[in-house]
């Protein structure tokens, strides 16, 4: 079976443009923790730099995951420090820390990723933890968000809170009236019981950063290219006609595409529209030939300029840019093409 034409599948021509020097970050073997890989990238623009989080590997064997952090004033060329940002710190990272979404709420930065149970090669379940930091160098830990043995990962929260889509939350930390929402995909919600049968995108709402109240399915798999299973990627980036959701879907035979949504501005549990056809898939060498082949996974997203900035990692072996209009974007999504 060709591996990328399983399907006729047709994306949004001219909506989405891969960056022509692309990777913007590869393997650097003169640092042993990021000399086999660098992947799934998280990124925030503070109006001076685009800051990225990133995935690292090096080495094969027990595949220990570290983060390091890279910096750009344009959001296309990257100056990477020497030193990795953060490591195995805590005794529930002893496994590695993975894929980071780096997002601004309440004038803080924090960000969520995933800390494996075991050996990512003796296949573990997954938990998300959350972090804060001021200088993407020094990191204060928050703990596991995530239920154990849930197998849940890409959590990423909405930049604002927002009203409770009902009245059957604990409100007594609320100050304001509203609460935190996310986005999680736990992998073991599957059957009957939960409504779906492949793993999917769940919104989440609580008064707490560091636990969850109330969950809701808002995306499940429904077209061909990501029948196995979808999951966030960066965090939601509010614009004038919704919450836009850039996701990754995983088709049957494990080919990684990128999606999109739009969720309503004040119930978040409103899906306004939904891409039918992806809007990345991989195409490039640098996309379909690497650790594991055949995947683009968008983890981080930020807009300058009205031109939005979607960074993905590549084959699990590279960080890559691609770019698009932001309202021809939404535009397309609305359409529900």
């Amino acid at each position: 079976m060709d591996f990328i034409n399983e399907y006729t599948v047709s994306l949004a021509d001219g909506i989405l443009e891969r960056y022509d020097a692309n990777p913007i970050l590869t393997p650097n073997e003169e640092n042993w923790w990021e000399s086999k890989s660098v992947f799934n990238c998280a990124s925030i623009y503070d109006d001076k730099k685009v800051h990225l989080l990133y995935r690292a590997v090096g080495e094969y064997k027990n595949y220990i995951s570290r983060i390091g952090y890279a910096s750009s004033s344009d959001g296309y060329t990257f100056t990477r420090n020497s030193g990795m940002a953060t490591e195995p710190a805590e005794e529930y990272e002893r496994y590695g820390i993975e894929d980071p979404r780096l997002f601004q709420l309440e004038s803080r930065t924090y960000f969520t990723y995933v800390v494996p149970s075991d050996y990512v090669r003796e296949f573990p379940t997954v938990s998300s933890a959350l972090a804060t930091t001021e200088d993407y160098h020094d990191f204060k830990r928050l703990g596991i968000i995530t239920p154990r043995l849930h197998d849940d990962k890409d959590v990423v929260y909405f930049s604002t809170k927002m009203p409770r889509t009902s009245g059957d939350l604990d409100s007594s930390n609320e100050q304001d009236g509203k609460c935190y929402f996310s986005l999680h995909r736990p992998s073991s919600w599957v059957g009957s019981s939960y409504g779906v049968d492949k793993p999917s995108i769940w919104l989440a709402e609580s008064s707490s950063l560091t636990s969850f109240q109330k969950y809701s399915i808002l995306l499940k798999p429904e077209q061909d290219w990501e029948a196995a299973k979808v999951g966030a990627g960066p965090p939601p980036i509010r614009t004038k006609q919704g919450w836009l959701v850039i996701y990754h879907g995983v088709s049957n035979s494990k080919i990684y595409r990128a999606g999109a949504a739009i969720l309503d501005l004040d119930e978040p549990n409103r899906v306004l529209g939904r891409s039918i056809r992806p809007i990345l898939e991989p195409e490039k060498e640098y996309e379909t030939n690497g650790d594991v082949n055949n995947v683009v996974f968008p983890s981080g997203a930020c807009v300058i300029d009205d031109k939005l900035f979607l960074y993905y990692g590549a084959a699990d072996k590279v960080c890559c840019l691609a770019t698009a209009n932001l309202d021809s974007l939404i535009k397309y999504v609305l359409e529900g093409n």
